[in-house]
């Protein structure tokens, strides 16, 4: 296949295929084909360097023979088990790495040809990083993979099917494939040992019924569909508020919104990684808003490294006052943000990351007992899922005016102090009257 594809002009081709589809042995006969056909070295990358072994390197198919052993041994020199890697009496070499070591197993090398498997899962940095080495080369890529969601692997299909000149994309699902019955579908459906979500990923390859475990794609495709996403114009007559995650060694994310009558307007979204507060300080005076309140995790008093500051400090001496957000568990926070979502407008072009993270954002799953966790998983996708979770349990704290009730309070707690149930009962109005 990559022969007739790259004799066409192809240099990337990727295959949308469903789960047990048997992918990797065929992608592996294609490695072999192409080792023959040209030195050169082939890497061939999973999500995980471990996985790799486990799908691969030490796999055995239906029929009890070793994936290896589809390489003649009279056309191999040496076998690398603990690298795994293999070099071919011709020159070629064909090594397994891992997406969660790219920095190292990718960097300075020199492949002609790189597969990577379930790029859906894998870190997509490996890509990023490999992808100049590949137009060096003029070397080719393949990506094979099933479904998680819109993640990497959907921006990178849509890119392949608008650039077909170079791209080679295709989807097959179980429909075409025929490797697994539809009556076997429709039991593992009747019995509901799968989900209909996990059904149409796994089996229809969908990237439109969200991720199995996603706490908000439901409520995102909700949002689409009644056209809150789209275009969110900023009201210059209202305070923009700003909703923040921030991280010491991870990425900050800041989301920028305005509180206009009852809906919540999300009009620009900021992400980046390794940088300190006076970074994100600047991008905010660089903006042309009237800011309002600036909400920060209730944690922020931890303190900076090296620095002897805790964060919350150091933002009041680069002129910022952060405002806490309320102190509530987790499993609360998502369900005020499942609460607040069916209000909110968000701005489809500047927080196009921010949309994508709360569509993947999803429970933690347990490979062992096969079920999701109680907790979320943390990945590239929890930094601005738990900004939103700031905002919207915070919301309170971003209106400009008191209600009677809290004028009320503020009258109480001036005249009877802070504590009134710590008075004596004698001067206190709460309790029952007999």
């Amino acid at each position: 296949m990559m022969d007739a594809l790259l004799n066409k002009g192809y240099k990337r081709v990727m295959a949308i295929l469903p789960r047990r589809a048997g992918k990797d042995i065929t992608a592996f006969n294609i490695c072999i084909r192409m080792l023959l056909r040209k030195i050169q070295t082939i890497f061939y990358v999973f999500p995980t360097y471990s996985g790799g072994r486990k799908i691969l390197w030490d796999a055995i198919t239906i029929d009890g023979t070793r994936v290896l052993d589809f390489i003649p041994e009279e056309l191999i020199e040496s076998r690398n088990e603990q690298q795994m890697r293999i070099r071919l009496k011709n020159g070629s070499v064909f090594q397994i790495i891992g997406s969660d070591s790219y920095d190292t197993s990718l960097v300075g090398t020199n492949p002609g040809g790189i597969v990577f498997s379930e790029f859906a899962l894998a870190d997509p940095r490996a890509y990023q990083y490999s992808r100049p080495i590949l137009a060096a080369n003029d070397g080719w890529a393949l990506f094979i993979s099933t479904p998680r969601g819109k993640n990497h692997l959907w921006d990178l299909w849509n890119i392949g099917r608008h650039n077909p000149e170079t791209w080679f994309v295709y989807k097959m699902t179980v429909e075409e494939t025929g490797h697994i019955s539809m009556a076997s579908i429709e039991e593992d459906r009747k019995s509901g040992e799968m989900s209909e979500d996990l059904i149409q990923q796994e089996y229809f390859c969908s990237f439109e019924m969200g991720v199995e475990g996603s706490y908000y794609a439901k409520y995102i495709d909700n949002l689409r569909l009644k056209s809150q996403i789209g275009v969110v114009v900023w009201e210059p007559a209202f305070k923009v508020h700003t909703a923040w995650d921030i991280g010491v060694r991870d990425s900050t994310s800041i989301i920028f919104f305005q509180c206009i009558g009852q809906s919540v307007r999300v009009i620009d979204y900021y992400e980046k990684n390794k940088e300190g507060l006076e970074h994100y300080i600047k991008l905010l005076e660089s903006k042309p808003y009237s800011y309002g309140k600036h909400i920060a995790p209730h944690d922020i008093g931890v303190q900076e490294f090296g620095s002897g500051m805790t964060r919350i400090e150091k933002a009041r001496t680069l002129g910022i006052c952060f405002t806490l957000s309320a102190d509530l568990s987790i499993a609360d926070g998502i369900e005020a943000v499942r609460s607040t979502l069916p209000k909110v407008f968000i701005d489809e072009k500047r927080c196009a990351q921010l949309i994508k993270a709360l569509e993947n954002y999803r429970q933690e799953y347990d490979a062992k007992k096969k079920i999701y966790k109680a907790i979320p998983l943390h990945d590239q996708f929890s930094h601005a899922a738990d900004a939103m979770r700031y905002l919207c349990v915070s919301l309170p704290k971003t209106r400009d005016s008191l209600s009677a009730q809290d004028l009320d309070k503020a009258y109480q707690e001036a005249r009877y102090g802070g504590q009134q149930n710590s008075l004596p009962s004698v001067f206190r109005n709460d309790l029952p009257k007999f």
